[in-house]
């Protein structure tokens, strides 16, 4: 069946012109003046930007984690990404240790397949690393994970070595995959640890004080290094700190085939929120922490100048009664992790676009084009041509919309942007040609998502 949208503003990260879409097979299959006359069905875009449907790279859905599990599973976190405008995540399936990673895609799969409201991929956690998942990654790559990641933090479980983190780079640049590293000092920050709990310090503010910043912007450079040395890409998830944007920005500079990603929470918040009330800081618990308000202005410049290249979300909920309070006792046994899938475009929409620090095509770069570029689904997500997927945002700029647990559709009991109003509101959510949420109503569905096998990764 057929769709058209009239009337509206289309923007994409390089153009933007007044035009109508037709939309057939959940396709693009025209763009220009009258081409929705025939169409089925018409939705109404006057006064509305038509946009790319945001891609988040990086997301947690039913990612069991510290004796509980992530409160979305692959319906609700993607129901409540596509109320936010994502018509696409890439989540982490994560491999056992002894485990293959064809067990890993397995599970993960049948976690996803039949829930999952948007479409979806795959990135592949190497948590042991070993010849036989080495010799598994090109297996991985022809079923359409092109993507590693490798942890430098959580000795005894999922940290790496460097000379493991540099054999994955090698494989990953013969099979002309990306590895992507969690940047923190594992070994230094144990150590931290385990001086804060002897000291009987426990709060939730000595998670962020035993994981500072430098043990991010050291960790950085070096596995800048190891990639250099392996010839290899290399992909920096949730940058939080300047040091490490710093690193990224340099090996940049010198041709350096990096990229980094930061989050909305690292715009937003701060470090002062471990220090609310009672076992509020709790709710700020993830890792990276949240870093002192002026690392904020760096991540801002690095969006702004391509020093860094994405914002995703890390989303990876726990509510704060039940899971969070795991931890009242001992700020090591708080689930690391925050929602956020949900507020991610309105958020660097308000941010970015209407905070003048960039404009709407960077605005689509940052949340659309260049992750699908990146992680090889480009041109079938990420912009708004004739051919590609129909996966499309109608947004009102002058709109406003308040963030608030009591009405977001993330499963969670709290929101840690609760209160913050923003400028730009979701109108109309289109996924494949399908109308899933129109103007604050759920018209979509379990399952409508499908899996994404993607290509070898890019460098834009």
């Amino acid at each position: 069946m057929s769709l058209g949208i009239v009337n509206g503003t289309i923007v994409t990260a390089v153009d933007g012109y007044p035009a109508d879409l037709r939309i057939e097979a959940g396709r693009i299959a025209a763009i220009g003046a009258g081409v929705a006359d025939t169409a089925a069905h018409t939705l109404d875009a006057t006064g509305l930007l038509v946009l790319p449907g945001g891609i988040d790279a990086h997301t947690h859905f039913d990612l069991p984690t510290g004796g509980t599990v992530s409160a979305d599973d692959f319906e609700t976190g993607t129901r409540a990404a596509a109320f936010g405008g994502t018509t696409t995540c890439i989540d982490f399936a994560t491999q056992s240790k002894g485990g293959t990673l064809q067990h890993a895609l397995d599970t993960w799969s049948a976690r996803a397949e039949g829930k999952a409201c948007i479409d979806y991929g795959f990135h592949m956690i190497l948590a042991d690393v070993n010849p036989g998942s080495l010799a598994e990654m090109r297996a991985m790559v022809a079923a359409g994970i092109s993507s590693f990641k490798l942890f430098m933090a959580y000795p005894g479980s999922l940290m790496s070595t460097d000379g493991e983190i540099f054999q994955a780079m090698q494989h990953a640049a013969a099979c002309s995959a990306l590895v992507q590293v969690h940047a923190e000092n594992g070994s230094v920050i144990d150590l931290m640890v385990q001086q804060a709990l002897a000291a009987n310090h426990k709060a939730p503010v000595y998670h962020a004080l035993t994981r500072p910043s430098t043990a991010e912007g050291e960790a950085t450079q070096r596995a800048i290094a190891l990639a250099e040395m392996a010839g290899a890409p290399l992909y920096v998830v949730h940058v939080s700190a300047e040091e490490a944007v710093d690193a990224i920005a340099r090996a940049r500079c010198h041709g350096g085939m990096i990229l980094g990603e930061t989050c909305p929470q690292y715009l937003f918040l701060s470090h002062d929120h471990y220090l609310d009330p009672g076992f509020e800081g709790a709710k700020y618990v993830m890792s990276p922490p949240l870093r002192p308000r002026h690392n904020a202005d760096r991540l801002w410049q690095a969006l702004q100048s391509d020093q860094l290249s994405v914002v995703a979300t890390d989303h990876c909920p726990f509510n704060f009664r039940g899971q969070k309070d795991l931890g009242r006792d001992d700020f090591t046994k708080i689930p690391n992790g925050i929602p956020g899938v949900e507020n991610r475009l309105q958020l660097l929409y308000h941010g970015g676009v209407a905070g003048k620090r960039f404009n709407l095509h960077r605005f689509v770069q940052l949340t659309a084009t260049a992750p699908a570029k990146i992680f090889g689904l480009f041109p079938r997500k990420g912009t708004i041509a004739v051919g590609s997927d129909a996966d499309l945002v109608l947004f009102d700029p002058a709109g406003r919309h308040l963030i608030s647990a009591a009405t977001h559709h993330m499963r969670v009991d709290y929101n840690p942007y609760e209160g913050l109003e923003l400028q730009g509101r979701i109108v109309q959510v289109v996924s494949r040609g399908e109308l899933i949420v129109d103007r604050g109503r759920w018209l979509g569905r379990a399952g409508h998502g499908q899996f994404l096998p993607r290509r070898s990764p890019a460098m834009p």
